[in-house]
């Protein structure tokens, strides 16, 4: 009688990296050449830095159906320098006749998976660091620069150094007022910003399912401010919900139950009790500033900014909305909306979320990368600042001189409502 061979205990970033590389398993620590699914990347990363280095070498992209264009930092063009990029963007796509552009429609982290390119079992690149918002969808993402992706999009491949698998753990369940920012910037903090070790990250646990996928997309963004390649999680009847109301057809959506981590795969296990968090903001000048928002509570503020992939999805619209509904912003504070996509801003709109955000005195910016990446209409010299975004670096949002905490969409609405930094659960109606 022949011996069956040993089922080998697989992490989900092991399987997807398998996957890609055409072997059945592989083990940490390996090198591996990986075939890819996807390559995306947008105005600021791609054409004006791809073109030249394609024409140089007299090279084509491998294959245009898998390649997604996003105009989403530059726009709307303010100069000349923007005008110019942008245009270099548009003429490339015409001249290359990629399939897949989305020019205006919002962020890339955001635009991309609402359009269906991102499916369980991917192995994915982007040309921005928060790329690794792809694994809430069960595909390997991570961002790479310029250079690296010229090989992608004439080889279609990338080597990969097979990653350690870091769990983290979240057992029990959210409060109200209590979201998935908050467990990223309390991990941050307790990890802080190298704490991913470059390896692949994996959130698990009742809490992580208890989410929606745009609080699972924060998460996985969020990773990079982690220090993580990526940022998976395992796929599930949510998932199959979200990405079949996108338009991926269900014979895509087979077989997910096979992407997750085998009960005894080697990991490092960290926990965490969701039960127990309390609304978090990171102070300046990094998001591993974090702390529960008591210890910030009275700072008073000039602006409150909901903006940016991590933070003006429909979700976090709706979040501020709850806050916002019946109140006025205090005098005094600017209040910024900066939703992610055309989608979200038009279901918010059509759910009414917009007039309640407006209604409060919320002033309406597009839906671009807009003052998260310093372009734009920005924050002003000199003033303190609630952001919903995913980073707080000095400069980052225009302005070396301000004052950046990172929190909640619940709590910068909380905080835009009492003028200075607040606890959201004081003020939810």
């Amino acid at each position: 009688m022949t011996a069956t061979p040993d089922v080998v205990a697989s992490t989900l970033a092991q399987k997807l990296v398998a996957r890609a590389s055409g072997r059945a398993s592989v083990t940490p620590g390996e090198i591996v050449n990986c075939s890819v699914d996807l390559a995306m990347f947008h105005d600021s990363s791609g054409p004006r830095r791809l073109k030249p280095m394609l024409d140089e070498l007299g090279a084509q992209i491998w294959d245009k159906s898998r390649v997604v264009l996003v105009m989403d930092h530059y726009l709307p063009e303010r100069d000349e320098e923007s005008r110019r990029i942008v245009r270099i963007a548009r003429d490339w796509a015409r001249e290359q006749a990629l399939p897949h552009v989305y020019d205006g429609q919002g962020i890339c982290h955001v635009v991309v998976p609402q359009h269906g390119h991102i499916r369980p079992g991917m192995f994915c690149v982007g040309g921005d660091s928060h790329s690794p918002t792809g694994g809430a969808f069960g595909a390997y993402m991570f961002g790479i620069g310029s250079t690296e992706m010229l090989g992608v999009v004439v080889t279609g491949e990338i080597w990969l150094r097979v990653p350690h698998t870091l769990q983290m753990h979240w057992s029990g369940q959210l409060a109200p007022g209590v979201t998935a920012k908050d467990m990223m910037l309390h991990m941050i903090g307790r990890f802080g910003m190298n704490g991913g070790q470059y390896q692949a990250v994996e959130f698990a646990g009742p809490a992580v399912q208890a989410l929606g996928m745009q609080e699972r997309m924060t998460l996985s963004n969020m990773s990079a401010e982690l220090g993580a390649q990526a940022g998976l999680i395992a796929p599930d009847a949510t998932t199959r919900e979200w990405l079949r109301a996108a338009g991926v057809p269900d014979a895509d959506l087979q077989g997910l139950d096979a992407w997750r981590t085998d009960e005894g795969a080697a990991l490092t296990r960290h926990t965490f009790d969701a039960t127990t968090l309390t609304p978090q903001v990171a102070a300046p000048h990094s998001p591993a500033n974090a702390a529960p928002v008591t210890q910030h509570a009275g700072q008073g503020i000039d602006v409150a900014y909901i903006g940016a992939c991590t933070g003006a999805k429909l979700d976090d619209l709706r979040a501020a909305a709850s806050v916002l509904r019946g109140k006025r912003v205090a005098s005094g504070v600017r209040l910024m909306v900066a939703p992610a996509s055309q989608q979200d801003q038009a279901a918010a709109r059509d759910e009414g979320v917009l007039q309640v955000l407006q209604d409060a005195g919320a002033e309406l910016f597009p839906t671009t990368c807009g003052a998260c990446a310093g372009y734009g209409d920005t924050v002003g010299d000199n003033t303190t600042v609630i952001s919903s975004t995913a980073r707080n670096f000095k400069g980052r949002m225009g302005s070396a001189t301000a004052q950046v905490y990172l929190a909640s969409p619940y709590t910068v609405a909380a905080s835009a409502v009492r003028g200075c930094i607040t606890d959201p659960r004081e003020v939810l109606v």
